[in-house]
Order: structure tokens, then C-alpha cells, then sequence
């Protein structure tokens, strides 16, 4: 059922999404797919593309009222059926996995909500019942900002890197960073409208949101402090103990309380934190295992500094980790449609990767993200031979590539020392 697409709810002017081909083949195969993803990233509509009926819980007070006294009443109807906001009502989990022993069918239902349900809820989902899929905020080729010329898929199996300039450079891709990919806001607003949208949506999330997660509650100023010692610190490794102390203000703030705001807000896929590689090394200089911090859209992080594209390009170290943040995005993107995962990767001796994209079978590339420049792409590269330099090949096998992505215009292309240059307007699935 899941494969026919005559009575679908694909609503008018749906984007086609890189991730909808991972929905169609979960759906063909697991009996429920639960897509999970921030708030506003166009869940909903990417389940109404493969739905044929729908219960929209937030919408709709007497379906929702239906489903608290009888969950397994709203299950009825064509499939895939889309159960959104799901986790309003949580004994509808289980009446899902019910109902998906008892068909015996693939493709039953579609669950979206916007925070990651708990482990001890989804625990015993059961192999084939119900399968994840993350959506993101849109990458650049979904928006039609990037000429997807130069394909990760493709780079991961050694391909060449070839593409025409572009006429976007750091301008544009200061804009797309401060824009985001979200599909409410793509287009032509003010970009001071798309920031006072997002601050508003970052409000939300410290005002009411966190506190849906686990119920906890937690001060919004706090909340708010968090949210921008993290954007200062996106990209990095910095401890709990310094966001802590960034984030205290008149009140001292423990590591501990830290980390539960942190660990709600990857819930609320507000954050997406960046793991450090499982690798095996040549040498005996230990890898640093803290993840990274990034915001699931790089966007938030410019909100929660109430930044704009001109304070950006005034403060290129701050636009460097951003740009990279972006950059990271996109790669988890295009990754996920590869059956990729992305890392990143730093020892102890100071080589270090912003990225490594691992296929899972032998297959990765090492990346490392510039504003531009020939001096600044020169000491990617030399760092990127460092870190091939570093792994253990023999264990990992060769590096698929090398890759320095850039916010400069120009034409992508490999350089004599392999090491291969991508705009990241260019860059694809």
C-alpha cells in the first residue's frame, strides 16, 4: 500500500525532500515509520506525501479527546495512515505496535511529532515494527540554492570532483545561513523577519517546549542563557563546566542541570551534537571523545545571538564556525541519503577533521570547511593529509577523499595532491 500514490494527502506546493526516498523504502519494508526532526522542518507534510489518511491530534480536539479514552479507534482508516503529534497521546505507541502485530502488513502507519520520544516509551518497539527516519531542516539543494553537481554519494566511492563555477559566494552563503532551511520561511522575507521568527521560535522552545519534554521545569532565562553560550561555543568541544559558567549569570548553574537542559534540547532536535569517529590510528596519540556542538539548523544558533549578516561578515572566526555548522548540515543530509553517518575527528596531537563521513563499509572521506581564500584552503588541505596521515588503513582502508568545502565561488576541482575543493554551492547528494 505504501507504494501507491493515487489517494495520497501530498499537499499543494509539497517540496520533494532528499529524505522522502529513505520514507519510501522504510515504508516498504517496516510496518510503521516514525520521522522525527525539529519543530517546523516540513515533518508533516513528508507524511502526508505517503499518507492516505490522516489524524491530526494538535488540530483536531475530539480526535484527540478519541484517542486519550480509545487509542486503537484512531487507527482506523486507509494506509499508510499518518497518527501527527502522536505524542500527545503516549498509549498510542503501543497501540500502534498492537496493531502492526495484528496486520502483518508493511506500511501501516506514519507517526511525527516534534521531540524524540523516551527510550523507556520505545523500547520495545520490535525489529520491523517501527523504524526512524530524521528530517532536517532543508539542505541548499533542496532549496534550489546549490547545483548538486558534485554528489557526496559519488566522492564517497572515489569519484572525480568537477563543477562549473557558481555565481554564489560568501554573501549568498551568508544569507542561507542566517535564512535556514526551514519551508515556512523560505523565500523572499526580510531577513529581520526571518530572524525575529526564529527568535520567537527559540522563545517557544525555552518558554513551553523544553518543559513538554519530560515534564521537568525549567527556567526560561536559564534556558535562554544556554542557547547562547552554546551558539558562541557551535562547533566545539567546550565543557559543561564553561557552558555552565556562561550561562549562569546572577545564579551559579550546575554542570548537572546542564546537562539535563542539554539532553532535552537534543530531544526537542533543537541541538544535533557531533561524535567524535570510532577509528583505529597508526599512531599512540589518543583521540579527544567529546562531541561537538551544533544546532540541528545553524540558523538558531544566529538567532540566539541576535546576529545578522553584517555582524557576521564583521566577525569572520565567529562566521568560520557557523559556515562550518552549515556545512555539517548539508553533509548529514546528503549523508543520510547514502546510508552514511557523519563524525568528526580530533587527537590529541592536534590533527583534526571537521568531518569524516563514514559509509559503514570500508568507505570515508575526511572534510574540512573554509570561507575561502587560497591560504585558507592550503592549510585545509594540509590538514586533511594529516589526519589520512593518522589512520590506521589497514583497519579503516584509504581514504575515499579528501575534501575542503568553501564558501567561495569558483569551480570545484581535485588538486594535484588529491585533496579536492567543493563550493558548497555545488555540493549534492
Amino acid at each position: 500500500m505504501a507504494g501507491d500514490r493515487s489517494a495520497t494527502l501530498t499537499p499543494a506546493g509539497y517540496r520533494r525532500r532528499i529524505a522522502q526516498t529513505s520514507a519510501a523504502r522504510t515504508l516498504g519494508t517496516a510496518r510503521a515509520l516514525l520521522i522525527e526532526g525539529p519543530k517546523g522542518c516540513g515533518k508533516t507534510w513528508l507524511a502526508k506525501h505517503f499518507a492516505r489518511s490522516e489524524v491530526l491530534l494538535e488540530q483536531n480536539p475530539g480526535a484527540l479527546a478519541l484517542a486519550q479514552a480509545e487509542p486503537d479507534r484512531v487507527l482506523a482508516g486507509a494506509t499508510p495512515r499518518l497518527i501527527d503529534e502522536w505524542q500527545r497521546v503516549p498509549e498510542l505507541w503501543s497501540a500502534v505496535r498492537g496493531a502492526c502485530d495484528a496486520r502483518g502488513e508493511a506500511g501501516q502507519f506514519i507517526l511525527t511529532g516534534p521531540a524524540a520520544p523516551s527510550d523507556h516509551l520505545t523500547r520495545h518497539s520490535g525489529a520491523l515494527r517501527i523504524q526512524r527516519l530524521k528530517l532536517r531542516t532543508m539542505s541548499l539543494a533542496e532549496r534550489g540554492l546549490s547545483a548538486a553537481e558534485v554528489s557526496l554519494a559519488e566522492l564517497l566511492q572515489g569519484g572525480t570532483c568537477a563543477a562549473e563555477p557558481t555565481r554564489q559566494g560568501l554573501p549568498e552563503a551568508v544569507d542561507a545561513l542566517c535564512r535556514g532551511g526551514w519551508p515556512s520561511l523560505d523565500g523572499d522575507l526580510p531577513i529581520r523577519d526571518v530572524t525575529r521568527a526564529l527568535a520567537s521560535y527559540l522563545d517557544d522552545v525555552a518558554r513551553t517546549d523544553i518543559r513538554q519534554v519530560d515534564g521537568v521545569t525549567r527556567d526560561p532565562v536559564r534556558v535562554r542563557a544556554l542557547l547562547r553560550s552554546l551558539a558562541r561555543n557551535v562547533g566545539t568541544s567546550a565543557t559543561l563546566k564553561k557552558l555552565a559558567a556562561e550561562a549562569s549569570g546572577d545564579a551559579p548553574l550546575s554542570r548537572h542541570s546542564v546537562r539535563s537542559y542539554l539532553d532535552a534540547l537534543e530531544r526537542l532536535h533543537v541541538l544535533e551534537p557531533l561524535p567524535t569517529w570510532p577509528t583505529h590510528l597508526r599512531s599512540r596519540s589518543p583521540l579527544l571523545l567529546s562531541p561537538k556542538h551544533h544546532f540541528t539548523d545553524p540558523s538558531l544558533a544566529v538567532a540566539a545571538l541576535r546576529a545578522g549578516p553584517q555582524r557576521l561578515l564583521d566577525d569572520p572566526e565567529a562566521l568560520g564556525l557557523l559556515f562550518e555548522s552549515l556545512a555539517i548540515k548539508e553533509l548529514r543530509i546528503y549523508a543520510q541519503a547514502a546510508d552514511a553517518e557523519v563524525f568528526s575527528f580530533t587527537d590529541a596531537a592536534g590533527a583534526e577533521a571537521d568531518a569524516i563521513v563514514d559509509g559503514g563499509d570500508g568507505r570515508w572521506l575526511a572534510v574540512e570547511c573554509k570561507l575561502g581564500g587560497a591560504d585558507q584552503i592550503e592549510a585545509a588541505a594540509r590538514s586533511l593529509l594529516a589526519v589520512a596521515r593518522k589512520v590506521d588503513e589497514s583497519r579503516m582502508g584509504p581514504a575515499a577523499k579528501l575534501v575542503v568545502i568553501t564558501a567561495a565561488d569558483g569551480y570545484a576541482y581535485d588538486r594535484p595532491d588529491g585533496v579536492s575543493v567543493v563550493p558548497i554551492f555545488t555540493l549534492g547528494p
